[in-house]
């Protein structure tokens, strides 16, 4: 057999095993699936694809809390720059309080994540139910982030990761 016809042969065999793995449980072979979902996304910023790779990461080294952490923290990049691409003008006037912060960094510092995700409702990025969903979200990565009894397994942070990815995706869409 020719060498590249055993690479291609290995390639698909490969992703037949992935394919059967996928299907159970405990198999990191589901992170295939995820990576799927993934490549899906578009216009991520360089700092927004790391992170979610970074979360990925976590998942196959089984560093689930670490792995919402991180999730969170490309999905909150994203909401943030939304925010500043309706101009710090409309910001200011709908958050008067917020208009010493010239600067993105200034925001991220001064305003905590539920005001900033709370925002999105009145500059029309979310709806009312968008807004409690992020703000479940946020609720689990704080429970990851900070000393608690919760420690999610493989399948949570699968779960969690993808509706991070189905976020941005729809997030991307306005």
């Amino acid at each position: 057999m020719i060498p590249r016809e055993l690479f291609i042969r290995l390639g698909n065999f490969q992703r037949e095993v992935h394919q059967l793995l996928a299907r159970h449980e405990t198999s990191k072979s589901r992170l295939v699936d995820l990576s799927n979902t993934y490549a899906k996304l578009k216009s991520l910023s360089i700092r927004q694809d790391d992170l979610l790779r970074q979360s990925l990461r976590c998942v196959e080294n089984e560093l689930y809390r670490a792995a919402h952490v991180m999730a969170w923290a490309a999905l909150m990049d994203f909401i943030e720059k939304k925010i500043l691409s309706k101009g710090f003008s409309l910001l200011h006037m709908l958050y008067p309080a917020w208009s010493k912060f010239k600067t993105l960094e200034e925001l991220r510092e001064n305003v905590p994540e539920y005001q900033l995700v709370e925002c999105t409702k009145e500059l029309k990025i979310c709806s009312k139910t968008e807004v409690k969903a992020l703000h479940g979200l946020l609720n689990k990565r704080n429970e990851c982030a900070h000393p608690s009894d919760f420690y999610p397994e493989l399948n949570e942070s699968l779960g969690y990761i993808s509706e991070i990815i189905k976020r941005l995706s729809k997030l991307q869409k306005i």
